[in-house]
């Protein structure tokens, strides 16, 4: 019942779009898609891939951004008896979207936040987030840009084991921008989400520089943090890519 409502709360985010997609000639919208993919062979045997997409509309009213992220590793090991087996090593599914609508002054916004993970070797089978609250963009320039989103919300998981969390939130986050030249830009996003059962954080700081038309290149470091997690497992994850990006619109 939980997972349903965040599709819901995902599809109401999407929705919002739809209601202003008639007004086309008023509208802006960015599609980038993201993909890398490793094969070793020989002595060490893996295959790794990830790829996302990532995609932002402005309107007269609307200011919304959509993300999805999807992460795969496959290991060849040996059993006891020495035969080759292909061992899944990371499966990892996320998504988020959300939709800012701009008050008086259009910098001012309210925004609505809805998040859903699927991590198969994490501490939580799946982490689900609602939040709204206060959107502002501080600044935006040729240069760079910078704004954050402030608010209560409430997050859903369950634990590998079936144990549940449920609790109210404080959702913080940033996004800072930095065009360092004509074709190459320096990103940093980070957001936190506070709650009495565990603390969530994710960060990326990445550097993406443009190779011809719409292909570029990007390096970056992934960030992933649980509070409370088993005994046995990490409280930090991170993710080192080089991916190739395709902007698309």
């Amino acid at each position: 019942m939980k997972i349903q409502s965040l599709t819901l709360a995902l599809a109401l985010c999407l929705g919002s779009t739809a209601a202003l997609a008639q007004d086309e000639e008023k509208k802006t919208f960015t599609m980038d898609g993201e993909f890398g993919f490793i094969v070793t062979t020989g002595n060490t045997q893996t295959t790794s891939i990830s790829a996302g997409i990532s995609a932002s509309q402005e309107f007269d009213k609307w200011s919304n951004t959509y993300l999805i992220e999807g992460l795969y590793k496959s290991d060849t090991v040996e059993d006891d008896l020495g035969e080759e087996l292909d061992r899944t090593t990371a499966q990892k599914f996320f998504a988020s979207a959300q939709g800012n609508y701009k008050l008086e002054n259009p910098n001012h916004r309210l925004f609505g936040f809805a998040s859903f993970e699927d991590d198969r070797f994490s501490n939580f089978k799946y982490q689900g987030t609602l939040a709204g609250g206060w959107n502002q963009k501080v600044w935006e320039n040729e240069t760079s840009a910078f704004d954050y989103s402030i608010g209560p919300g409430y997050s859903f998981a369950e634990t590998q084991d079936g144990e549940s969390f449920d609790s109210p939130i404080i959702r913080g986050a940033f996004s800072y921008l930095w065009n360092v030249s004509e074709t190459a830009r320096f990103t940093q996003t980070f957001s936190t989400e506070y709650g009495s059962d565990n603390i969530k954080s994710r960060a990326e700081t990445a550097l993406t520089a443009q190779i011809a038309g719409g292909l570029s290149l990007k390096v970056s470091i992934k960030f992933d943090h649980n509070s409370e997690v088993a005994d046995d497992l990490d409280n930090l994850d991170t993710e080192t890519a080089v991916t190739l990006v395709y902007n698309f619109f």
